[in-house]
């Protein structure tokens, strides 16, 4: 009685995607062989299966159509960029999001902002939840401390849109222990006193009571404990309007007491908020402040010379503190945050 073998079955799916991989196929004796008959013969097969090398670089899509104007003067930027189709495969590689293969930039409304409000600054009337971090610190100096308060007064006349407008600002001021046990003690549990971090107020939009309450601010003259006042801003951010576009703006003279705490914060706020950075004198550290902005950097780093210059010209840094966020068409940009 001879072998009798059922019919082969599907190949089986390929081991591996790249690199060579293997495939099976079986079938099964429906009839052994008996009494001298013809044996069977082989019921399994292998096979060899994409074979080609696993490095495949990622497949991109086409260019999105330019973005509107981030700014309606003042020097804004459009953006395009592409997005990833396929994956890279085994060692392939693919751009960064923010390669040049990937976004592009141009400038746009390369032209100075016309103010026609009373007030002598740019004004405001979108939907924002803005938190201003003042400065309290000893090094500012009394023109320094001021010229802050100052140009928080406009910054609110900004915002005083007349009809009512619909910006919200709250107002963090925040200094720090003068010595470093006083630094120590603030970051132990019940330590807030020795901070010297005072939420002045919480959103607001009515911007009478706001002026009020920034005027009678008391200068705290202490250190710079500027990634504390970040970490501050982002849990005030819990209180804003859920549909509202998030901003922290963040007024500094000089260095922070600790570089990698603030860089930490910055990076944690990015997730929940466009972070701007208003540094004033000569002595602030520049460098690092372009990477606690929110990216691109030259829209959210507002540099300033001076408090003398702040005094003088506040209006302007104001004027540029808003084309920057309220643009009356939205561009739809999603700033990088990380």
């Amino acid at each position: 009685m001879d072998c009798r073998l059922s019919a082969w079955s599907g190949w089986s799916k390929c081991s591996a995607e790249c690199g060579g991989g293997v495939q099976q196929r079986v079938r099964e004796v429906k009839v052994a062989e008996r009494y001298g008959g013809d044996p069977c013969a082989k019921t399994s097969e292998t096979r060899v299966c994409n074979g080609q090398g696993c490095e495949k670089d990622c497949e991109l899509s086409a260019w999105t159509k330019w973005t509107s104007c981030s700014k309606d003067c003042d020097g804004g930027t459009k953006k395009r960029q592409k997005f990833v189709k396929k994956a890279p495969e085994g060692q392939g590689k693919c751009a960064d999001q923010w390669d040049s293969k990937r976004l592009n930039y141009k400038e746009c409304n390369m032209k100075r902002c016309t103010v026609n409000s009373t007030a002598g600054v740019l004004e405001c009337n979108r939907s924002l939840d803005i938190v201003l971090l003042v400065d309290g610190s000893g090094s500012l100096g009394k023109r320094g401390w001021k010229a802050e308060i100052k140009a928080a007064n406009y910054l609110v006349d900004a915002l005083d849109v007349k009809g009512g407008g619909m910006a919200h600002l709250s107002v963090i001021l925040y200094s720090g222990p003068r010595t470093w046990s006083g630094v120590r003690r603030c970051w132990k549990k019940g330590g807030e006193k020795a901070c010297v971090i005072k939420t002045v107020t919480h959103f607001e939009s009515n911007m009478k009571k706001v002026k009020k309450a920034i005027n009678a601010m008391k200068w705290p003259r202490g250190s710079t404990l500027t990634s504390l006042a970040l970490l501050k801003a982002k849990s005030e951010l819990s209180l804003g309007r859920k549909n509202s576009q998030s901003v922290v703006i963040a007024i500094t003279d000089g260095r922070p007491l600790s570089f990698r705490n603030t860089y930490r914060a910055a990076r944690t706020l990015r997730k929940s908020a466009r972070l701007i950075w208003v540094p004033v004198t000569k002595y602030a550290p520049l460098k690092y402040i372009k990477k606690w902005a929110t990216r691109r950097w030259q829209e959210n780093v507002i540099k300033v010379n001076s408090f003398r210059d702040l005094t003088k010209n506040g209006k302007d840094v104001v004027t540029h503190i808003i084309a920057a966020v309220c643009p009356k068409k939205d561009p739809k940009v999603k700033f990088g945050r990380l």
